[in-house]
């Protein structure tokens, strides 16, 4: 058995390609889509991660504003700018991007963001819809893990499913909207015990631990045939590399994605379909088709 590819770039320009559409229709109605992001410190991944943020929005017509700030930013000052913000009728989405350095709290700081600007999905209000099962925007990771699914006609209702993630990014709202489609979810992490024994009596491994040098998913830890998602990113012998060892996984898997090409675009697309889908709400304007990509 050698596993099919599911290619996140080409389900992510499919997804872009419907957002273009939109921020077309929003500009005949006299509405210009605006993401605003929020840098604090210089950490070189989350950098990286602003800059491909900012220029897929750019390349599909959404405006964009970028905050950055170094790591001496208070917390009652980057508060104030969330709250600014918040009343810019300008600016439909804000992403805040995480890990916040380390003397600001993150959980607050979210808090404070109004639920229909959460291009991410992570105030308390959109959380909480999700585990309601009526998500008014679901973070980009999940979702665009979801879509991935869609595309390649990977049907996961009665499906045994384990996630190697816990937090709040990935593991908790994916399971909850696994769990909505009719899937039997198992969330794992570093202090689950007999792993290996979860993972080979499951149909579907979504792993998302991020640290080669701790875990691995390997061949022999994957039933025939599973469906393997790779969210990982780690870098290994200076190469990008995910969470699962490709070749010895890809002779075991039914579909199994790439890193880089998986679900990392993904996540961005899903961003800027957010970021339209809140430009259109906050206008009174229909955005249903904006979720009914690959629906029947």
């Amino acid at each position: 058995m050698v596993a099919k590819i599911i290619n996140g770039q080409t389900v992510a320009a499919s997804v872009q390609e419907l957002v273009k559409h939109q921020v077309e229709r929003l500009a005949n109605n006299g509405v210009k889509p605006c993401l605003c992001t929020i840098l604090v410190g210089e950490n070189p991944s989350s950098i990286s991660y602003i800059n491909r943020k900012q220029k897929a929005a750019r390349d599909v017509g959404i405006t964009t504003k970028d905050l950055r700030f170094n790591d001496t930013l208070s917390q009652k000052e980057l508060l104030r700018v969330v709250t600014d913000l918040n009343s810019d009728t300008n600016v439909h989405g804000v992403l805040v991007q995480l890990p916040l350095p380390r003397h600001l709290d993150q959980n607050a700081i979210i808090s404070e963001l109004y639920p229909i600007k959460d291009v991410d999905g992570l105030t308390p209000f959109n959380s909480g819809m999700i585990m309601k099962g009526k998500p008014a925007i679901t973070p980009c990771t999940p979702m665009g893990i979801l879509e991935l699914l869609d595309f390649y006609k990977i049907n996961v209702v009665g499906m045994d499913v384990v996630i190697i993630n816990r937090s709040s990014l990935v593991g908790k709202p994916l399971s909850c909207l696994l769990l909505d489609r009719g899937s039997t979810v198992t969330v794992c992490h570093s202090r689950s015990k007999k792993l290996e024994e979860k993972l080979m009596r499951s149909e579907m491994i979504i792993s998302a631990v991020g640290n080669r040098e701790h875990f691995t998913l390997s061949g022999d830890m994957v039933r025939p045939g599973a469906v393997v998602i790779d969210v990982g990113i780690s870098r290994l012998n200076g190469q990008i590399c995910g969470d699962v060892d490709f070749g010895s996984v890809r002779t075991k898997a039914s579909w199994i994605t790439p890193v880089p090409g998986g679900v990392g675009p993904m996540t961005v697309a899903i961003l800027l379909r957010n970021t339209v889908a809140a430009a259109l709400s906050a206008n009174g304007m229909e955005n249903k088709s904006i979720y009914d990509q690959y629906s029947d």
